[in-house]
This record gives structure tokens, sequence and C-alpha cells, in this order.
């Protein structure tokens, strides 16, 4: 079953609401084997609401429209309807009593406009809305199915959940079951991972199987799903797919749960080694700390960190030595390392990790552009740091460079002996 879902609501144009509840349907609606096509938004506007619906029509088997169905003049959706159907208005006396109850109740006086929300197009099933004062509704036209929600998020997901998805489970049949897998990846390219490490795996793909690249700042989220008659059947030939890319990956993968994240998976390491980390950081300033200590019960393996922006802070408490400074710079492969030395000796940790570079927008040089930043690391067995030309965008520097540094303690623990981007690092 193939499903259109019309945004409606001014407020989502301008951006004074950020539309989540496409989002949330589209994830719900797999669960019913339903695939989401098209997802348009537009105004309040009885033409482009009808123009819509008649292109939905057309290519859907589902439509969901969300909004509009408020007691104000802006609130066209179901006149819309109606309109479209070519049918007048019926009173939904259940609506009528619960909105009257629930006024009476709040000791506020019952209008017109309220009284207009039970009035609902009369070819429509009216799906009654506890949760708000607008009801849903229903409708079924040649085999097509339109179903209108209010737009409050609280007031569709309980319309979604009590009547709308328990309905399209029951119709469903054949290929239904939507199935997923999730592998969390970094420290490589998107175009690279595509291009040269999973060249041969889309070749996997011409049975229904789809693999969807979804890249961040934190690294790449490979999607593969499938429908098929059964969970079973469907993760049978999602792991087909999923071993091939482990062939092909392996030291890029650090999860394959689908909400995971690279902190939390060094978390889980350090916790297995018994090993504990301890950060020192410039360029980041504090994002790497605050990752590492986002997960609960990091208190075992971080044992604190240094945000040493200043050079006054680097030489004072982390001991880097002025002569290194004035040599070599702040951004440079001896401080990354002595600031990744430095703090694990003064905190007692196992590891040490360190970022130092120009975040930009502005104070690069032609010799040290924006962007370039060094990343250090230390431990009892090795020492070194590694360059790495990065961007142009200050957060995403100070973002990519945290991300960097765990990369590289992930690696470490899990004996792979790659590293982030293929960058090779430079010893003492």
């Amino acid at each position: 079953m193939i499903a259109h879902l019309i945004s409606i609501g001014n407020e989502l144009l301008i951006g004074d609401t950020i539309n989540t509840n496409a989002a949330w349907l589209g994830k719900e609606l797999l669960t019913c084997g339903v695939e989401t096509e098209k997802v348009i938004t537009i105004g309040d506007d009885d033409t482009l609401i009808k123009k819509a619906l008649r292109q939905s029509l057309k290519r859907a088997d589902l439509t969901i429209i969300t909004g509009g169905l408020g007691p104000t003049h802006d609130d066209i959706t179901k006149t819309a309807l109606a309109d479209f159907f070519n049918v007048g208005y019926k009173t939904d006396t259940q609506t009528l009593e619960y909105i009257q109850e629930v006024f009476k109740k709040r000791n506020i006086p019952f209008s017109e406009s309220n009284y207009a929300q039970a009035q609902v197009p009369e070819n429509c099933k009216v799906l009654f809305n506890k949760a708000g004062t607008a009801p849903g509704m229903w409708f079924e036209e040649d085999g097509h199915i339109v179903v209108s929600l209010p737009g409050v998020p609280s007031e569709m997901k309980y319309l979604m959940t009590t009547h709308v998805l328990t309905e399209l489970r029951k119709r469903a049949t054949g290929q239904s079951h939507y199935v997923s897998h999730y592998m969390n990846l970094a420290g490589i390219g998107e175009s690279t991972l595509s291009d040269l490490r999973l060249k041969d795996v889309r070749s996997l793909l011409n049975n229904g199987v789809n693999m969807a690249y979804l890249p961040g700042r934190h690294g790449i989220t490979l999607r593969i799903s499938t429908f098929a008659p059964s969970l079973d059947s469907g993760k049978e030939k999602l792991e087909v797919v999923a071993e091939a890319i482990r062939k092909q990956a392996l030291e890029y993968v650090y999860s394959e749960e689908k909400d995971d994240s690279l902190a939390a998976t060094v978390g889980r390491l350090l916790s297995e080694h018994g090993k504990t980390v301890a950060v020192a950081e410039s360029c980041s300033g504090g994002f790497l700390s605050n990752a590492l200590t986002n997960i609960p019960g990091s208190s075992a393996y971080m044992m604190g960190g240094v945000v040493a922006y200043d050079n006054s802070i680097k030489e004072k408490i982390l001991g880097v030595p002025q002569s290194m400074l004035n040599e070599f710079g702040a951004v440079s492969k001896p401080v990354a390392m002595e600031m990744a030395k430095s703090v694990a000796k003064l905190t007692n940790a196992d590891f040490g990790l360190a970022t130092t570079g120009i975040a930009g927008p502005g104070g690069g040089t032609a010799e040290k552009p924006v962007g370039l930043i060094w990343v250090g690391f230390w431990s009892a067995d090795e020492h070194f740091a590694m360059k790495l030309q990065l961007f142009k965008d200050r957060m995403a520097n100070k973002e990519r460079s945290a991300i960097i540094a765990m990369d590289v303690l992930r690696r470490k623990l899990s004996g792979i002996k790659t590293y982030p981007y293929d960058v090779k690092p430079e010893f003492e």
C-alpha cells in the first residue's frame, strides 16, 4: 500500500511550527506494510487542499491529512473535504456531547465554533478523539482511503494509534511486514564507502532489499530494509546484505543498533576492558567530554577532562612546555601528543585523548588553514597524533574532531589496525 501525507498549515511553511507529524507517520505506517511515497506541506488554502487530494487519489492508496480541523476561521480542511466529495454535513452526537462535557467541567462557555467541531462531512466515518475536541475522519472512495486528523501531535498520534493503525493492520496482506536493520559507521566518507567499499554489495539489492545512506556529522548510518511475508523471512534477506557489508567495511562499523552512538560504543568497550580515559580539549571545546559523559554509567571509565583553550591553560594545567608552544604553535603534532599524555598522567587514566585545531571561521593561515585539526592519543603502549584537514564550519569542526578522537580509541580497544579516514598516525 502506498501513502501520501498532506500537512496543512501556514505555520508549517513559515517555520513557526516544525512538522514532526510527517516523520512520525512515515515510521508508524511502515509497521503496517504501508510505504510513504510523498509528503507535501501546503498552507490553509481550499484550492491547494483539493488539488493535493486530486493528485494523491491518482497515485496513492492512502492519503493522510493533518491540520486545519480547529475551531477558528483559518481551519478549513473539513470544508475543503466536504466540497471535494460534494457532500453535506452531519452532527456527530458522541463528539458533541463529549465537547460539551469538557467545556462544562472547565467552566468555559460553549460557543458556535465549538459546536461546529461536531459537524462532519456526511460520508465520513468519525474517529472519536478523546485527546482533543476535533474528531478524526475516515473516507473511502473508489478503493482509496483518505484520513483527516488534527495537526496537534498528541491528538494525531492518539487517533492513529487508537483507530487508523489498527484498521490498516487488519487490511494488511502479502508483503506486509516491514523489516529494517541499521549499521552505524564512523571514520569513512559517504562516497568512499559507496564507491570503494560497498560497490559489490549493491548487486545484492535486486531482491526487494533497499539500502539507504543516512550521513550526519557523527558518521554514516546504513539502513537496509525490505517488505516480507514474515519478520523472520525479512530478517534472513537483510542478513545476507549485512554480512556482505561487514566483510567489506567491518573496521568502520561501530554498532548495529538503530539509535546507538559512538560514545556509547566506546563506553561499552572501556567497561569490558576495565580501562579509563581522560581528555584534553582545545578546538572541540568540551564536545568530547560532553559526548562521553552523556552515557549513563560513564563515571566508571571517564576520569576527567580539561578544556585548555588558551595557551596558558595548556602550559599551567597540562604542563605543555612554553618552548614547545612557541616553536610549533598550539595547533601542532607535538602539542597534541603532549596534551594527550599529560591529561592521562594528571588523572591516572589508561588512555589520553586530545584535540587542537583551528575551528574557524577565522584564524587560519596559509600554513595552518581553517579546519586543520590534530588529534592526540596516548596509552602506555602507543603515543601518536593524527593530522586532519576538516571543514570551514566551526560547529562541524568541533563535533567532528571529538568524533574522530573517540573513533581512534574505539579502534584501539577493538584491536583494529586502521585509522579514521585512513589517515596515518604520526609517532614520536
